[in-house]
């Protein structure tokens, strides 16, 4: 009996595994990668709306068309992406049903794993990014007046850097 009762825990636990795991995104993507954005950017108070619907989209096409953009899905389809170029983050976001999962902390694994140092812009505002980020090793390097995002935000440049495995001569 308790060993029918702890079955669906563990297919859930087996399939929370499998679903991280990011992949490419694909064009046919792209709705449910604007409605991840959009459960950040259109549901958040403090962040204007500058754009139209249709410019997100096209932007997000043009990622993933770049191969800019990884995905990670859950049983109802794309929940996280992380869009990068290089050592460029420009956007890593995860959907409101999905937070807290540990799909973003994926993305930045992944990213982590192909790079030795990596830069992203946030808003000052968002505290919760910020937090996450310095979770993640990235640390505060510059503040900008907003000039440079679209929303003109004051935001705040974290970097994280590989760390640097030193090693001693053994004579």
């Amino acid at each position: 009996m308790i060993a029918r009762a702890l079955r669906p825990f563990a297919a859930a636990t087996d399939r929370t595994r499998r679903d991280v795991v990011p992949r490419p995104a694909r064009l046919y993507n792209v709705p449910a990668l604007a409605r991840i954005l959009w459960s950040f950017t259109r549901d958040t108070d403090w962040m204007p709306q500058v754009r139209h619907r249709g410019m997100d989209v096209l932007l997000l096409v043009r990622l993933v068309l770049r191969g800019s953009v990884r995905l990670i899905c859950d049983d109802d389809g794309p929940c996280a992406f992380i869009a990068r170029e290089g050592d460029l983050i420009h956007a890593l976001y995860v959907h409101a049903r999905a937070r807290r999962r540990g799909h973003g902390r994926a993305l930045l694994s992944e990213a982590k794993a192909t790079r030795t140092l990596l830069a992203l812009w946030t808003p000052v505002e968002s505290n919760t990014a910020r937090r996450f980020y310095a979770a993640e090793g990235f640390s505060t390097a510059a503040y900008g007046d907003g000039s440079g995002n679209d929303e003109a935000l004051p935001e705040v440049l974290m970097i994280w850097q590989k760390p640097q495995v030193h090693r001693q001569d053994t004579a």
